[in-house]
């Protein structure tokens, strides 16, 4: 008996990690309101982004405003290797980040050790 109820949660934990890693999650997405030829979005830093997905114009100056509440190292840091940036998150303070926004196209942020991703989109 004790086999089978070990077993049980053994799979349990298995089915956990798969879900938690690939399965599909809601995803928000913004895209940045222009004011005064620039353009600017607030990202959530907690246990995650919000949004994760954000929609940028082309051409028009961006700024990405990080605030962390979380208090985990993983995501203590933002890191956009398309653009080499990558920033330190303090806690509880909005850190800007300027984005190039001169290409268009998809490109991936991550945190520190890449376990939580966004997208930024271009167009």
């Amino acid at each position: 008996m004790t086999k089978l109820i070990v077993l049980g949660v053994g799979l349990a934990i298995i089915g956990f990690i798969l879900w938690w890693f690939f399965g599909k999650h809601q995803v928000t997405s913004t895209a940045a309101a222009v004011t005064n030829d620039r353009q600017s979005v607030d990202i959530e830093v907690s246990g995650g982004y919000s949004p994760e997905n954000v929609v940028l114009k082309q051409g028009v100056p961006a700024v990405l405003n990080f605030t962390r509440k979380d208090a985990s190292t993983c995501l203590d840091r933002v890191v956009f290797s398309d653009f080499g940036i990558n920033q330190e998150l303090p806690k509880n303070q909005a850190k800007a980040i300027e984005i190039d926004t001169s290409k268009p196209g998809e490109y991936e942020w991550a945190c520190g050790m890449d376990m939580f991703h966004g997208k930024l989109i271009i167009k």
